[in-house]
Formats: C-alpha cells, sequence, structure tokens
C-alpha cells in the first residue's frame, strides 16, 4: 500500500519482547542439556554455560540403569495417556447438553459448574473422598477426581455453539439418536478443539507430582515427576543407587532425567501443532 511505513515502533518493541521471551525460554533448556552431556570435571567446576564441554553420555547410561527410572516412566505413560482419553471423552459429553440452548436448567448447571472455579473445597476434603472411596494407590485416585477441568469443559462447549446448527438438524431428520449425533458428527469434526484442550489435559497429567504425592504410597506406583522430585530435594543420594557413582556428578543425572521428562512433550507437539493453531482461534468465527 502506498504511504505504508514497513517500520514501526510497535513492530520493534514486539520483535524485543518476543526475543527475550524466547530466549529466557530457550536458555533453561539448552543449558541442562548441556549440563547432562558435559563431562563430570566441567560440570564440577561450574565450566559449563551454554555449550557441553567434553561430550559424555554416562548420565544418560547411568540414569536408565537405575531401576526407577525406566518404571517411573512407564507409570508416568500409563497415567498420562488414561488421564487424558477421560479427560476427553468426559469433557465432550459433559459439553454437549450445555451446549444446546433447549437443555432445562442450562444456565444453573453452568452457574454451578463456573462456581467450582472459585470455591475448591482443599485438600483434605478431597483426600477424605479418594479414600473412601478406596482409590488411594491406584491410578484411578489421579483420573476420576480431575476427569474434567472447568476451563476446557467451558472451552469445548463454546466450540460445539460455534458449530452450524443445521448440521444437528439434519442428522435429525436422518433418524439419528443424540448419542449418534455426539459420536458419530461433532465429536469427529471438534478435532480443533480436541487437539487444544487435549495437549492441556497432556501437559497437566505428564507434569503433575502432588496429587500423586498425596494419593501415591507405593513407591513402585510413583510417576517419574515424583522420581525427580526426589531426586532435586534430596541429592545426598541416600537410599538410592542413582547418585551413588562418584564417576559422575549428581547435577548430570539430574539434568538427563530431566531431558528424558521432556522428550515426548517434544514428540507430541508438532503433530499437535496444526490443531492447536486452529483451537486457540476457537469463537473468533462461526459458521
Amino acid at each position: 500500500m502506498v504511504g505504508e511505513s514497513k517500520f514501526s515502533l510497535f513492530g520493534l518493541i514486539n520483535g524485543l519482547i518476543l526475543c527475550c521471551i524466547g530466549i529466557a525460554t530457550v536458555y533453561p533448556i539448552l543449558y541442562i542439556l548441556a549440563i547432562s552431556l558435559s563431562d563430570t570435571a566441567s560440570v564440577v567446576q561450574g565450566h559449563v554455560t551454554l555449550f557441553p564441554k567434553g561430550i559424555n553420555l554416562d548420565a544418560y547410561m547411568e540414569v536408565l540403569k537405575d531401576t526407577r527410572i525406566p518404571r517411573a516412566y512407564l507409570n508416568t505413560i500409563f497415567y498420562t495417556g488414561l488421564g487424558t482419553f477421560i479427560n476427553l471423552l468426559v469433557t465432550s459429553i459433559a459439553a454437549y447438553p450445555l451446549s444446546r440452548p433447549d437443555f432445562i436448567w442450562r444456565k444453573y448447571w453452568m452457574f454451578g459448574i463456573v462456581l467450582t472455579m472459585f470455591l475448591n473445597p482443599g485438600i483434605i476434603p478431597n483426600y477424605i473422598i479418594v479414600n473412601t472411596l478406596g482409590l488411594t494407590d491406584s491410578v484411578w485416585a489421579l483420573v476420576i477426581p480431575n476427569a474434567i477441568w472447568t476451563m476446557e469443559l467451558i472451552i469445548l462447549k463454546s466450540f460445539y455453539e460455534n458449530m452450524s446448527a443445521q448440521v444437528r438438524e439434519a442428522a435429525l431428520i436422518d433418524g439419528a439418536s443424540e448419542y449418534r449425533i455426539l459420536f458419530n458428527i461433532l465429536i469427529p469434526l471438534s478435532k480443533p478443539a480436541l487437539a487444544s484442550i487435549g495437549l492441556f489435559y497432556f501437559m497437566g497429567h505428564w507434569n503433575s507430582f502432588f496429587l500423586p504425592l498425596i494419593y501415591l504410597n507405593e513407591q513402585s506406583l510413583y510417576p517419574l515427576q515424583v522420581v525427580l522430585r526426589d531426586m532435586l530435594i534430596f541429592n545426598d543420594g541416600s537410599g538410592t543407587g542413582l547418585v551413588d557413582a562418584a564417576a559422575l556428578a549428581p547435577q548430570s543425572k539430574k539434568n538427563a532425567t530431566i531431558v528424558l521428562s521432556m522428550i515426548p512433550v517434544l514428540m507430541i507437539y508438532p503433530f499437535v501443532q496444526k490443531y492447536f493453531a486452529q483451537g486457540v482461534m476457537l469463537g473468533s468465527e462461526k459458521g
């Protein structure tokens, strides 16, 4: 366009802010990776900054040799997979009637659901309920109490509302039931929304350590984040074979475990990104 300036102060400031955010995000990851790949002498002496010094994979070998890490890794994958599936299934079912204008007492249901975002009973009542139901020391204690997140339910409800009503009307004319409309029509058409909230559900389960710490007493059931927390806090290595070896610095093993915990997230995100980019625009366009 004639007369349009190619340079703007807003663009410059915005670019600088984004660069700072990018550096602040990438630097810790590169530092952790450099520590995990550096030799013991460089790590202990504090010479490692951004790039590894003396490539050494012994930290990863020691981490994988420890029996707790592979078991905790499999536990985390199982908890995250099952929890995300239940989250998406229950949220999809609950959001459908709430999106229908003819649903009885719809406004009151939504008021009660939104109210849960501000009124939380707390840890002790939740623990009493879970313990009374006999769910402690099981995966159900981690997935059932958190089957639905309020914000994700509202997002999916809004997506259903923005879909064309003609699709549902045509299905009803053809004799489809409400269950068939939901599972065969709405859910397949809701991939962007499901991918967006599914990513949040996935990250929430993968990074969860507080709930497993409360509800799980058996160490064999611990997820990776709980084991990693124990490694970061109790760094003396007492009672574990992970930090007993004198040939490697404890920092290298801790950071190697952190890097291994990030791999699934880095692998899954590229496949979800195209749907996530559409999902963040929920409600911006109807039709």
